[in-house]
């Protein structure tokens, strides 16, 4: 076959968007599409008329026509077949079908066409290549990415060492008496400075009454964070096949006088984790009283460094573990699914934010109908799935739904993939104090918990 030029065009018949494939000049694509809202009016019910020179051979998308421009010497068989792939194309980029969205859409849609058609012959393309082809990385792109991060990485060394240069020259001047290199100047103290090449020097005094010095933030001498990550693998007829759960708890001494603390731990768990401290770590002691502390003093933590100090696994597939268990149903109807997918929270103690639930929707099949639904949703026609967003799921609000009918099979909804993340530990662990060892006095300090997806999915 010789496609000479692929258009969506709205009932009227006039083209929204258009690209040709042979060459052609302006005047002459123009007339044939102009031509095509008349040969239309004659009452067939064919899905392809034709004139003396070309075949149209075109198919109704709602509101608009998909139409192909082919010669009248191509195989018809043909024609329909890449129809219905220029028509399986459209929902993939435009969700609502019309003329606004054709155009929002139409340099997406003429990409998409490109890859269907060269030099007016079908490419042996499927819709998954296609999809894939138009949105497929840049090589070039992915070489400046790392490069940029390259040079972002050494000018932050650079920026670390300078900082610890000024460090080591305020330490040896405030124990020497005078003032350090590069500090003091600007208004406060005084300065010196060459004058030419006679080697003698002048010192500036700086009369200017000096402002009361505001007190300066000090960042905590710790810094504790809890981190947790989930994997889940659920059937979508009930039933954990597989939940694991690993967590670790970090922690990063920003002073030297904090190098040999202990951290009290308060480990709430009723799930049955396995534990393990680090190697330099003190077993028995961790054991005894929960404290974390070094075995070794004359090794002390080091200094700016995130240290993993204690981790812990969880395995099982006991399904009264889970965080979250997602119900989806899908149920026939006569033109397609008619589908509810409901959430419930499992473990009353846990905040879950930013949920995602994230349910696929068949290509070619356009956008679904949702109708009641708890929280808010979006339909990604690009990637073909439907999203269901809940900002937080807790004990006020453990469990809710939404309902959507769409084309397709049951089986084509899954796997539904969910993701969160959460401010509390899965396993309640919990940091209570921190303590110098010299004194036994309690320290400053800053923590975080995060709990989130690995991977979650009902299957």
């Amino acid at each position: 076959m010789v496609l000479l030029a692929a258009a969506v065009c709205n009932k009227g018949g006039k083209a929204i968007i258009s690209r040709q494939f042979v060459e052609m000049n302006r005047s002459r694509i123009e007339g044939l599409l102009a031509a095509f809202p008349k040969l239309m009016n004659t009452g067939k019910q064919h899905t392809f008329v034709e004139t003396d020179s070309v075949r149209y051979v075109y198919q109704p998308l709602e509101k608009l026509y998909m139409l192909l421009i082919t010669t009248k010497a191509s195989n018809i068989l043909e024609d329909l077949e890449t129809l219905r792939l220029f028509a399986r194309v459209i929902p993939e980029y435009c969700r609502n079908l019309d003329e606004s969205d054709i155009v929002d859409q139409a340099f997406q849609l003429i990409f998409a066409f490109d890859e269907i058609v060269a030099l007016g012959y079908r490419e042996n393309v499927n819709l998954a290549q296609i999809r894939t082809f138009t949105e497929m990385d840049s090589h070039e792109e992915k070489v400046f990415l790392a490069v940029r991060q390259t040079q972002e990485k050494e000018a932050k060394d650079q920026m670390r060492k300078r900082a610890k240069e000024l460090q080591r020259q305020r330490q040896e001047a405030e124990k020497s008496g005078r003032a350090p290199s590069g500090f003091g100047g600007g208004g406060f103290g005084s300065s010196s400075f060459n004058r030419g090449d006679r080697g003698d020097s002048a010192t500036i005094i700086d009369t200017t009454p000096s402002e009361p010095t505001k007190p300066s933030y000090q960042a905590p001498r710790i810094h504790v964070r809890i981190e947790e990550n989930i994997s889940v693998t659920a059937g979508r007829d009930g039933g954990l096949q597989s939940l694991e759960l690993h967590g670790i708890i970090k922690l990063k001494i920003n002073d030297e006088k904090m190098a040999r603390a202990i951290l009290n731990i308060a480990n709430n768990d009723k799930k049955g984790v396995q534990m393990q401290t680090h190697p330099n770590i003190d077993k028995k002691l961790f054991a005894s009283q929960s404290v974390i502390g070094l075995k070794n003093q004359d090794k002390p933590f080091p200094v700016g460094q995130d240290i993993g100090v204690l981790k812990w696994r969880l395995s099982t597939q006991d399904e009264s573990f889970m965080p979250l268990s997602i119900n989806c149903w899908p149920n026939e109807s006569g033109n397609g699914c008619d589908v509810n997918i409901e959430y419930e929270l499992e473990q009353p103690n846990l905040e879950l934010n930013d949920v995602l639930i994230s349910i696929p929707i068949p290509s070619g099949v356009g956008a679904p109908v949702v109708g009641d639904c708890d929280g808010e949703y979006n339909y990604d026609s690009r990637k073909n799935v439907l999203q269901w967003n809940l900002t937080v799921i807790d004990s006020s609000n453990k469990s809710g739904s939404m309902e959507f009918s769409v084309g397709g099979h049951p089986d084509d909804f899954f796997p539904v993939n969910v993701s969160f993340v959460s401010k509390k530990s899965y396993c309640d662990i919990q940091i209570t104090d921190i303590k110098l060892l010299e004194d036994d006095s309690s320290a400053k300090y800053s923590s975080e918990v995060c709990f989130y997806v690995d991977k979650y999915e009902i299957v």
